[in-house]
């Protein structure tokens, strides 16, 4: 059975004005409550966010480059080019656990690799600026 209401088609009314000089906030009710715990990244998308930084890093590389105006070198350009492809790919861009971790996207000797080509634009970036004082 349904809640009847005794006066059918008049909603509810207050008799009295607040009695209240600050304005109403929304703290109250259910809002106040602290929001429910968010459960944790499930392991694919821990990977796809991996991936993810991982694409980036290579994109910011070679943008880095460009806008320093550092001449990559032809197998420094093909390196960023094929491990993009591979992460883009497979999720990954080695096969041998041996190499690096089984849960990375990139070996330990491609990370050292992308490392170095970073601290190369780095520095070759800031010595025309030297130059130049």
């Amino acid at each position: 059975m349904a809640f009847k209401s005794k006066t059918p088609g008049k909603g509810l009314t207050r008799k009295s004005e607040l009695k209240t000089k600050a304005p109403l906030s929304s703290r109250g009710g259910l809002s106040a409550r602290p929001a429910a715990p968010k459960p944790p990244p499930s392991p694919h998308d821990e990977k796809k966010a991996l991936q993810k930084r991982t694409l980036r890093a290579l994109e910011r590389a070679k943008k880095a480059a460009a806008e320093a105006g550092v001449d990559l070198s032809e197998w420094e350009n093909d390196f960023i080019d094929s491990v993009s492809d591979r992460v883009k790919t497979y999720g990954r861009a080695f096969a041998d656990p041996d190499k690096g971790a089984m849960n990375g996207t990139l070996s330990l000797l491609q990370g050292v690799k992308l490392r170095e080509i970073r601290q190369k634009v780095k520095a070759r970036a800031a010595k025309p600026a030297e130059e130049e004082d």
